[in-house]
């Protein structure tokens, strides 16, 4: 090279060499890495949720009948707090949601969500979904209890009448990808209508 100017437009010239051939070799890696999550990992997410509860005046946890149940549950960017209770039969607040309505509704909300991903898979228009869920709880003469069985009792509106059988089996596969279904220890039992309309 005859002189620095020269010499100074090489330098340059390779800095942006080497950078692009970086930046490609940073994209296939990214590329690589989010294609091996797809096929062969796991994501994880946190969820987090705040509660707060406080006796009332006159009131004790030293007699269990004498104490509110009613608290508050908090989730971080939601505009408003749960307001929460137990369920009647365990001194709470009726007017409130309780653990087992919170329990019950995440489950066929979450099997909505799962079947409306599914059946976009499967070019399916759905125009309605309706659910009357049920949830079998038993208590044992210990105090402890436990769910031991659900019913899902969706009503679904198709625009298609030629996919109606498809839109019912996909109940299964919504299933299978459920978050909260798996996350469940009793049977979740499907008894859906596919409506056409």
């Amino acid at each position: 090279m005859n002189n620095e100017k020269d010499k100074l437009a090489f330098v340059i010239k390779s800095k942006s060499i080497i950078s692009i051939h970086k930046t490609k070799k940073a994209f296939q890696s990214e590329t690589l890495f989010l294609y091996s999550i797809k096929k062969n990992m796991s994501i994880n997410h946190t969820f987090k949720a705040t509660i707060n509860w406080n006796i009332n005046e006159g009131e004790s946890t030293q007699n269990p009948r004498t104490f509110s149940r009613n608290h508050e549950v908090l989730i971080e960017n939601k505009a408003t707090p749960l307001k929460v209770s137990a369920a009647k039969p365990f001194r709470g607040d009726d007017a409130l949601y309780n653990p087992e309505d919170l329990l019950l509704s995440a489950l066929t909300s979450c099997h909505m969500m799962s079947y409306l991903y599914v059946c976009a898979q499967n070019n399916i228009e759905v125009l309605s979904y309706t659910d009357n869920a049920e949830g079998d709880l038993e208590v044992n003469a210990s105090g402890s209890g436990s769910f031991k069985t659900v019913r899902l009792k969706p009503v679904v509106s198709i625009k298609d009448a030629s996919q109606k059988e498809l839109a019912k089996s996909l109940h299964t596969k919504a299933n299978q990808l459920c978050f909260i279904a798996n996350s469940c220890n009793f049977p979740i039992v499907h008894d859906a209508t596919i409506v056409v309309r």
